[in-house]
């Protein structure tokens, strides 16, 4: 990956939450970022080559009443803490840390640590003499490593931003921290996308490269899928559930039956999942037709053979509306996004809401969805996540995220896919006149 020349002649970062690109020296850099430390604590002001999301950080810990000298606390000693984390969601998932992480922990005489979502460690693992370093800064579990209580770290840090971070040498706020680096991940509840906690993995210099923020971040992923299945989000006892995102004929999932709708009856159990409180006839014709021909008597029609479909009881009319609540996949992607939990809602996402439909609502709730997800990654800048958007049949072409992966990772395919759309776009683009 190759360094982009600021306006200053300074080299940048293609990547701001990767502490040092392949090739940087990280004597000097280590130097450098002491200076500014020593700068930002005297004086108040960050100079560079501080990257921005340590800035950020380092003033964050400044108003949190942290100081540089300071050291963790240990808040969950003994019995409490075999409690706590015997109880802890990523108790679960432990085993799988320690099967991706233990072996390259030990070996390269690092530490596997995971935190809880209040930067509490729960367990700290990894080679011996490494471990013995580490306990005497109080990097042990049951000790508290948030940002407002340390200051910038990475387990700390990727809770407070949620998302994955690199946190180099002397860019650790606490200088007994600073001969360190770590890299750390956000783990989310993939039912609520709720943050429960962040994996870590904390070592020496040979940890400040791009290689090690990706395998923890994809650890983390690793822990949200093995969640997932191991706590699959099912609807209450009884609520039928709709599935209608990635596909023209939705699924709805009644008493234990898994009924095929037809394309007009998706868009009319998508609309009335939507509208509990029920909608008029006339209210369903302008949102299903853009035809004004379309008569009454052609809707109420769909609506008996509806009735009939999902069987007694579940389709009242006047006005028409479901008996019951329905839970859906697009409640799950609007619930993740109105949380921040922009990586849960991206795994949720099967693709457009019935992507035939020219059902007027129908357009506009998918359009609405599709925009919310698109501007969620472009503002969180994951090159991971929009490079998954960009690889599905409905981003391949979408040029502002291409052009937001390109920012975040400028690879040459991704520059040459990114000025293919350019040039496409230019040729179709009308000329003023």
């Amino acid at each position: 990956m190759a360094s982009a020349a600021s306006p200053s002649g300074e080299a940048e970062l293609t990547d701001p939450w990767v502490a040092l690109e392949p090739g940087a020296d990280p004597a000097e850099q280590a130097r450098m970022l002491r200076r500014a430390h020593e700068t930002f604590t005297e004086g108040g002001t960050v100079p560079r080559p501080v990257r921005p999301v340590v800035a950020d950080s380092w003033r964050r810990s400044a108003r949190a009443g942290v100081g540089p000298d300071g050291t963790a606390s240990v808040e969950l000693m003994d019995g409490d803490l075999g409690a706590y984390r015997a109880e802890h969601p990523l108790a679960r998932v432990m085993p799988l840390f320690r099967e991706l992480l233990g072996t390259f922990a030990a070996d390269g005489e690092h530490l596997l640590a995971v935190c809880d979502a209040h930067g509490r460690l729960l367990w700290v693992e990894g080679h011996a003499s490494t471990r013995r370093r580490a306990d005497r800064m109080n990097f042990v579990p049951g000790a508290r490593w948030a940002e407002t209580a340390v200051g910038t770290n990475a387990p700390g840090t990727a809770v407070a931003v949620d998302r994955p971070v690199q946190v180099f040498a002397a860019e650790h706020f606490i200088r007994q921290v600073q001969p360190w680096t770590c890299a750390a991940a956000p783990v989310h509840d993939p039912r609520t996308g709720r943050v429960l906690g962040a994996v870590d993995i904390t070592g020496g210099d040979g940890l400040a490269h791009p290689h090690s923020l990706g395998f923890v971040q994809a650890v983390a992923r690793a822990a949200e899928s093995q969640l997932a299945l191991l706590a699959p989000e099912t609807p209450a006892a009884g609520v039928p559930e709709l599935s209608a995102l990635g596909r023209d004929e939705a699924q709805v999932l009644v008493a234990g039956r898994r009924i095929r709708l037809s394309r007009r009856h998706s868009e009319l159990v998508v609309l009335l999942s939507r509208h509990p409180e029920g909608l008029t006839g006339d209210e369903l014709l302008c949102a299903l037709y853009e035809d004004e021909s379309v008569t009454p008597v052609t809707l109420r029609a769909e609506l008996a053979r509806l009735r009939r479909v999902l069987g007694p009881g579940l389709l009242a009319s006047r006005p028409y509306r479901l008996t019951v609540p329905v839970g859906s996949d697009v409640a799950v992607v609007e619930r993740r996004l109105e949380t921040g939990a922009v990586t849960a809602a991206v795994t949720a996402y099967a693709g457009p809401l019935l992507p035939s439909s020219q059902a007027p609502a129908v357009v506009r709730l998918r359009q609405r969805l599709t925009d919310g997800l698109r501007t969620a990654l472009i503002a969180r800048r994951d090159p991971d996540l929009l490079a998954d958007w960009v690889h599905t049949p409905w981003g391949e072409d979408d040029f502002d995220v291409w052009r937001a992966l390109a920012a975040a990772r400028p690879t040459a395919a991704v520059r040459a896919r990114l000025a293919a759309l350019e040039s496409e776009l230019g040729w179709r683009r009308p000329v003023a006149t």
